[in-house]
């Protein structure tokens, strides 16, 4: 088929065009029928194939899903809690944790770039060729096929008709070449031949970005684990006594890492995370952090972090000072520092701790570290300080939920009934409401036990506004996977919980729930004369509603409740609730009274305000049944420790995929925004003057191309005259 066909072609059917060329480039490649083939040639036909690398781009994205949707690089414990030993094997051996730095996504990077790199070797020379070609070999018989064409008869003679259409096509931006053909002119005529370098640049940038993902990939790490000798350390131990073999090379090419650094002090050591422990990173610098700095907004959340630091280069022991902020880090000897986040640098508290159990009610004091351990009660248990936050911006409306669901709106009576129905319940909030508050300082720890075993707690320094009343909050769980349900401790008069340890204590305290029940039974028949049997009658159920509501060793608070109505016959138990309620609100308030007079406290009148204070409380001691802890520990001073963590990088790939991105952005545009147009035009002698006959082609049919035919014959046409 000859040339001018191709373009009649070109511009009957696009779409046959393009996939003719495909097949043809392709064929080419193979350079020959199969059984004739270099041996390999299969191969690399395979390998260059559009096919190939569509292929390699849909595993590409399907990992890349897999990546995002999984967290990556996550301590194993974690992903055996969450898909349990058998899925967390399966998993594991298809490296699905380190998506991005297993050999299998490494090796389809490397086939991604071998594939298009053979793409662009084949196709680059034959379109750097074209853009250069004028295909000036077309004859006047071939132009009469197009269908964008024109003639026109003119009085010009030949050369100056060739010279009025070459000053027409060049002022509209065409290059034009002349030739004289046998007994007539040709011009040739060209613009756009550019879009073809958007092919070459477009397909240039996914090598190239993808050799910069392949330079900052862990892939000079893995060389280094598998022909050096380097492994994971998965200990306990002061970083500069590490043996060398669990520590990288200083010239190790491309890295990603963190370190810590508490005010004062200063490393030379980037932590890189593994599945299976950590590497360590020597920098040729030691990092001091002179002050960290965070900022909030009048909402409380942070709005700066900033860590001033002083650098010391090992080689030259000159230091300079610098300020890393986030989106402003700091670069030196092709080492990036970023402001990754802050955490406590080893705050030093002070913290009281009241007794949860028994009757008795002395607090001592406490001091901690984080990051540290404290002994408790002669050693039974230790506390483990996990964390320290000054300032708290809680959803109190998710935060607010109750140790054991018991609900602080309802009254006692409907707290009874309800728990006699259904045995728990939600006292939190809807999910879609929030309720954003500043609620203070807070330390979180752990408490375990000589057997290991260890609950988590999470309490709050300050008392809290909550459905209308100051309580303290105390948060308890049992797995990192669950969130805290919290106790809430109700604020006395002092904004204090002496008033409800000392409740809490009298309620353990036999003697004292006597003296509260004799005084009940006398405040309820202040009248002369009154029934003594009675009274006994009442001082005894008195008495028996707080040694329920003490519990006994199986159940406490509204759960014995509960537990003892529902052997009262189903038709009486509403009724029964409501008296028994009543007999023990009464006495929880002698109880307190009582347990006031014994430390040489006036007793309290009673007002809405202390009656809304006893409900709170009994809420709490039913709900204290279900904390347990031997110790609530409240905090009361503070030094804090500020720590900077910051991630440190090299890569050297960075510059590359800014590169391959400012290609892709040109082939983009112009494959897309460029457009190759195509004219000839045959000028012949013929009648009075020359006869002239054009021809326009272009690699797609648009409405502009359309509409630039139309235009252009109409100028052609009026310099012809």
């Amino acid at each position: 088929m000859s040339k001018s066909t191709t373009a009649t072609t070109d511009n009957s059917s696009s779409a046959t065009v393009a996939a003719a060329v495909l097949v043809a480039q392709e064929q080419e490649l193979a350079g020959s029928p199969a059984n004739s083939r270099r041996p390999g040639a299969e191969c690399i036909e395979l390998i260059a194939s559009m096919r190939f690398a569509i292929s390699l781009l849909s595993l590409i994205a399907i990992a890349s899903v897999i990546g995002t949707i999984l967290k990556q690089n996550e301590p194993a414990n974690n992903y055996v809690n969450q898909f349990g030993p058998f899925w967390y094997e399966v998993f594991n051996r298809l490296s699905l944790y380190t998506v991005y730095s297993s050999w299998w996504f490494l090796l389809i990077m490397a086939f991604l770039v071998l594939s298009t790199s053979l793409c662009i070797l084949r196709n680059s020379p034959k379109m750097l060729k074209d853009m250069r070609s004028w295909r000036d070999n077309v004859r006047e018989q071939s132009l009469t096929n197009f269908s964008h064409k024109a003639a026109w008869q003119s009085t010009f003679t030949r050369p100056e008709l060739a010279m009025q259409l070459e000053n027409q096509l060049r002022q509209r931006g065409y290059r034009v070449k002349l030739l004289e053909k046998s007994g007539a002119t040709l011009l040739a005529a060209k613009k756009g031949a550019a879009n073809k370098l958007g092919y070459i640049f477009a397909h240039s940038a996914i090598v190239i970005i993808c050799i910069g993902g392949l330079l900052d990939s862990g892939l000079a790490i893995h060389v280094q684990e598998w022909f050096m000798g380097k492994v994971p350390f998965d200990g306990n131990g002061i970083i500069s006594q590490i043996d060398k073999k669990h520590r990288l090379s200083l010239s190790t090419p491309t890295f990603r890492g963190n370190a810590m650094i508490p005010e004062g002090q200063s490393t030379s050591t980037a932590i890189i995370s593994e599945q299976t422990g950590v590497l360590l990173q020597d920098l040729p610098f030691t990092i001091k952090l002179n002050k960290f700095i965070i900022e909030y907004y009048s909402t409380g959340m942070p709005k700066l972090f900033a860590s001033e630091v002083v650098v010391q280069d090992h080689a030259s022991g000159a230091t300079f000072p610098a300020t890393i902020k986030v989106n402003q880090p700091l670069t030196y000897r092709g080492i990036s520092v970023y402001q990754s986040s802050f955490e406590d640098g080893g705050s030093k508290l002070q913290l009281a701790a009241y007794p949860m159990s028994g009757s008795g009610r002395s607090r001592f004091m406490l001091n901690g570290e984080v990051g540290g351990t404290t002994p408790l009660l002669a050693g039974d248990y230790t506390i483990e300080w996990s964390g320290f936050r000054p300032f708290n911006v809680e959803d109190m409306a998710a935060n607010g939920k109750d140790v054991r669901a018991a609900d602080p709106a309802m009254s006692f009576n409907q707290q009874v009934v309800s728990n006699l129905n259904k045995h728990s319940g939600s006292a939190g909030k809807s999910e879609n409401t929030k309720d954003l508050k500043n609620v203070g300082a807070s330390v979180q720890y752990k408490l375990r036990d000589k057997t290991g075993q260890a609950r988590e707690f999470n309490n709050y320094m300050q008392s809290v506004l909550l459905d209308g009343s100051y309580v303290f909050l105390t948060g308890t769980r049992d797995s990192p996977s669950e969130p805290f349900r919290y106790l809430r401790i109700p604020a006395d008069d002092n904004d204090s919980v002496q008033e409800w340890m000392r409740l809490r204590a009298a309620l353990f305290n036999p003697e004292l729930r006597a003296r509260a029940a004799a005084n009940y039974a006398a405040h309820a028949f202040t009248k002369e004369g009154a029934d003594t049997g009675l009274r006994t009658q009442l001082q005894a159920s008195s008495d028996k509603s707080l040694t329920i509501f003490s519990g006994d060793g199986k159940k406490a608070g509204f759960m014995a409740i509960s537990g003892f109505l529902q052997k009262i016959p189903a038709a009486d138990q509403e009724k029964a609730a409501d008296v028994f309620m009543k007999i023990l609100n009464g006495s929880l308030w002698e109880l307190w009274q009582v347990a006031r007079q014994q430390d040489s406290i006036p007793v309290l009148e009673l007002t809405e305000k202390h009656a809304q204070f006893l409900q709170l409380a009994s809420i709490a001691l039913s709900d204290s049944f279900f904390y347990r802890a031997p110790v609530y520990l409240q905090l009361t001073s503070y030094n804090e420790v500020k720590a900077s963590v910051l991630q440190i990088t090299r890569s050297p790939g960075k510059n590359v995929v800014y590169l391959g991105c400012l290609l892709l952005t040109l082939g983009v545009f112009s494959m897309f925004y460029i457009r190759e147009r195509r004219i000839w035009v045959w000028i012949k002698e013929g009648g009075p003057g020359a006869h002239a006959l054009m021809a326009m082609s272009s690699q797609r049919k648009t409405l502009d191309f359309e509409q630039e035919f139309i235009k252009l014959k109409s100028e052609l046409a009026g310099a012809a005259e």
